[in-house]
């Protein structure tokens, strides 16, 4: 759980307990966003989590979790044990305790000072483990983790799992004699033996108790929450069905026993029938837990790559440490065969590192000092010395890990209709429960209030919007939790559903379709060759851009030694300006050129046949005065073929669009199969491309990875950033594509087409079950107990149906 700030407002995720329907989910969403200061309020039924954004000046996490409590829920908070170091007394005790409880999140420390140690009760969303270390840390002591991680943490789904089970257990030890008495009821069991204490009144009352009043007391529980506020849930549904069979039941026996009844001739009872509701609805309930805890198991893969210590050098001490502890600066040695513990950059040492878990690709990169490093990732074989650069939540997998959390945490548009149903649904049922009762008492079996009662029973029980309530959020938890294990990395459910309706996609040329990392090929100079690349050198420099870095490099590696420039400006679309050691130099197209009146056109000729053949060539004026020509050949990616292909294929029009000149354009597009090229354009002309496809009514997605990317992924109804991009492309992108590699792209819209399918089929199959269970009830050929193990499997089949989505394998050519 996290807690993040966005402008003035702050965004907390909280896990929620005590639900169990999506009506439950709908009514703290709803209640949430009523209190004053929340502006958004979400709440996620398959994750039991909310995430609310809200004003911190005008209400805080504790209120938002009071307002829930109000609701009748609960949030899990989590404990954590430190082992204390450099107390002397117990006022130093006493100052711990005070400074762990003055800290946002911590509702309860206590410190034990003969022990030495700390019990913190905390809300991950506001305060991290890290966090109480740093303050006892500033208060003159030492916190250490008892565990050496957070993995000490309580884990209140398996709490819970095995408190469901111990429950179930119970219940189907009393539920199962008084089944037995049931079968034995008709005439083709008669073959049966059946204890005539079974028929008994009052032993089927001794063994329908428990189950009613300690094993469904949670449903009576969950009613009461929810006719408090004024709505109604799956609880109301089961409580007043089960309630009815139970009470009628003990009714019917307090009037035989009044009547000096017989156990041989007992009446017609119900026992059963609330007794064995019960056990199916808590068995089901059980199997939709086990199931959804198998929808975050990409969360946990993920957290499963984290090294969990890491060996750091201090005071030139070598010393094993929790992967928590390590702070920004600290130098960590990385061993052969050991996982990088942190981002960082090569202090010391070569190697090679094996990158795959990032980008896909199985080949390890080679690392020197200056050379970034990701954590996670594993050193294949020389010894590494880094400098920790991003620790904790700002290492790669750790973004990586909230993206896909919150991702699995949000709601797609098309739930929002599941949400609306699901809240009208349960009200209906009950006033239809009631009609049919009427009806049957009156008019069908008149008098009979055993027949009527068994209809409204059937029609509560098999009209739970359970299976309605997950149909989409287990199916968006295990679609962008696949993704994610592909190297799609989807921000939330809503760009998860938009992606399956793409039907055009705009890809930049430099870096995504090419490999942007060009090559020096061409030097065209009129003068000194080694003073014109010298100052060329200094320039593009200071440059991001990839053709920049492979003019710098091609520079170098002819040994020519670079001055500092004075100034530098890139002009977007156009190229450079800069100021090297009092020369004015411009670097770039030929508008740059015509920009600054500078008379370049004897170069024109020999720049087009440069870019017919593929290079990206650049003019370079000196003071105002045409220099020389600098060309760049950048390499198409193995993979950009295959995937425009499949792009096609899925019916997708694929448009190329690059600030580079039209010639080299058309020849990349060329060898890649793109048809539709758009040159020399402007990060703003970018954005007005994709405008004017939205125009034709097309649904579009942007590919890109630089900074002049970021205006048209905005613009466009997706957004993909290649991962290995910058940050503000990807910051501005809906989807990352980790592995930097074009395939990822159909890969992304077929994960999209495939989730959509599942939850299609979903909400097809759960408002089937309710629409065409209803009428079957209220006809009479639904048994309560049948109505209840339907009730049970709806949900559990849809929830199965969603980890299908686990198992996809995306179509290769």
């Amino acid at each position: 759980m996290q807690a993040t700030a966005t402008n003035e407002n702050k965004q907390v995720n909280l896990q929620i307990t005590g639900m169990t329907c999506a009506a439950c989910a709908i009514r703290i969403e709803k209640g949430l966003n009523k209190v004053e200061g929340v502006s958004a309020a979400n709440v996620n039924f398959a994750m039991e989590k909310a995430s609310v954004t809200f004003d911190p000046a005008k209400v805080d996490v504790n209120q938002l979790e009071q307002s829930i409590k109000k609701l009748g829920y609960g949030t899990a908070k989590e404990t954590v044990d430190f082992q204390l170091e450099g107390m002397t007394c117990a006022a130093c005790a006493n100052r711990i305790e005070k400074g762990l409880n003055k800290l946002p999140g911590v509702t309860k420390a206590t410190v034990n000072f003969a022990m030495e140690t700390a019990h913190v009760e905390y809300s991950a969303s506001e305060v991290s483990v890290a966090d109480m270390q740093k303050k006892v840390e500033q208060l003159g002591y030492k916190a250490i983790l008892k565990t050496g991680d957070e993995a000490n943490a309580v884990d209140h789904r398996e709490i819970e799992l095995n408190h469901q089970k111990r429950k179930l257990l119970l219940s189907v030890i009393f539920s199962l004699p008084l089944l037995w008495s049931m079968v034995g009821h008709f005439s083709f069991t008669s073959w049966i033996y059946m204890p005539k204490i079974l028929m008994n009144p009052w032993v089927q009352l001794l063994l329908a108790t428990p189950v009613q009043f300690y094993v469904g007391k949670q449903f009576y529980i969950g009613a009461y929450k929810a006719l408090r506020n004024g709505s109604a849930n799956m609880d109301v549904l089961v409580s007043l069905g089960t309630s009815a069979a139970y009470f009628y039941s003990l009714y019917l026996t307090l009037d035989w026993y009044a009547n000096g009844g017989s156990v041989h001739h007992g009446p017609s009872l119900y026992y059963e029938t609330s007794a064995v509701l019960i056990t199916l609805v808590i068995m089901g309930k059980l199997f939709e837990s086990l199931a959804k805890g198998r929808s975050s198991e990409a969360i946990k893969s993920l957290m499963g790559l984290q090294a969990k210590t890491a060996l750091v050098v201090r005071n030139g001490q070598e010393m094993t440490i929790p992967v928590d502890e390590v702070v920004v600066g600290d130098l960590v040695m990385v061993r052969p065969g050991d996982k990088v513990p942190v981002d960082g950059e090569v202090a010391e040492g070569m190697s090679s590192v094996d990158e795959s878990m990032l980008t896909g690709e199985s080949i390890p990169v080679s690392k020197k000092p200056g050379d970034a490093v990701i954590g996670a990732t594993i050193n294949k074989n020389g010894v590494l010395k880094i400098k920790a650069t991003k620790v904790g939540k700002e290492t790669a997998l750790a973004q990586i890990i909230k993206v896909v959390e919150e991702a699995q945490g949000s709601k797609a548009p098309i739930q929002r209709v599941a949400d609306v149903i699901s809240g009208i649904f349960v009200p209906i049922v009950v006033g239809i429960a009631i009609v049919s009762f009427l009806i049957w008492y009156f008019f069908v079996t008149p008098g009979s209030v055993a027949d009527a009662l068994e209809i409204a029973i059937a029609i509560l029980v098999i009209a739970c919007p359970c299976a309605l309530g997950l149909a989409t959020p287990t199916s968006i938890m295990a679609g962008s939790g696949r993704a994610a294990e592909l190297g799609i990395l989807f921000k939330g459910g809503e760009h998860l559903e938009m992606t399956h309706k793409i039907d055009a996609i705009i890809l930049d040329k430099t870096g995504t379709v090419t490999k942007g990392k060009p090559e020096l090929t061409d030097v065209f100079v009129e003068g000194d060759e080694a003073e014109f690349l010298r100052l060329v050198g200094a320039a593009e420099k200071n440059s991001e851009h990839p053709l920049a870095e492979a003019i710098v490099a091609g520079i170098q590696a002819k040994g020519i030694s670079l001055p500092t420039a004075q100034s530098f400006e890139a002009i977007p679309g156009f190229g450079i300006k800069a100021v090297v050691e009092g020369h004015e130099l411009l670097i770039g197209t030929r508008r740059l050129m015509q920009t600054y009146e500078v008379d370049a056109k004897s170069a024109y000729e020999l720049m087009s046949r440069l870019e017919e053949a593929g290079k990206t060539a650049m003019l370079v004026a000196i003071n105002k005065r045409y220099m020389g020509i600098v060309a760049v050949a950048d390499t198409i990616k193995e993979t950009s073929k295959e995937a425009v292909s499949r792009l096609k294929e899925m019916g997708i029009q694929v448009v190329m669009i690059t600030g580079d000149n039209e010639r080299t354009a058309k020849a990349i597009a060329a060898q890649v199969g793109i048809d539709h090229v758009l040159a020399e354009a402007l990060p703003e002309g970018k954005a007005e491309e994709v405008k004017k496809l939205q125009a034709q009514g097309k649904k579009v997605a942007m590919v890109g990875d630089g900074i002049n990317d970021a205006p048209a992924l905005a613009t466009a109804d997706i957004g993909m950033a290649i991962g290995t991009g910058t940050d503000i492309a990807m910051e501005a992108a809906d989807v990352t594509l980790m592995r930097g590699d074009l395939l990822s792209i159909p890969d992304a819209i077929y994960m999209s087409r495939k989730t959509m399918s599942y939850i299609k089929q979903n909400l097809f199959w759960a408002l089937g079950y309710n629409t065409l269970g209803i009428p079957i009830a209220a006809i009479g050929l639904l048994a309560p107990w049948v109505a209840g193990a339907a009730m049970a499997l709806s949900s559990v089949s849809v929830v199965l149906n969603a980890l299908r989505l686990q198992r996809v394998n995306v179509p290769k050519k």
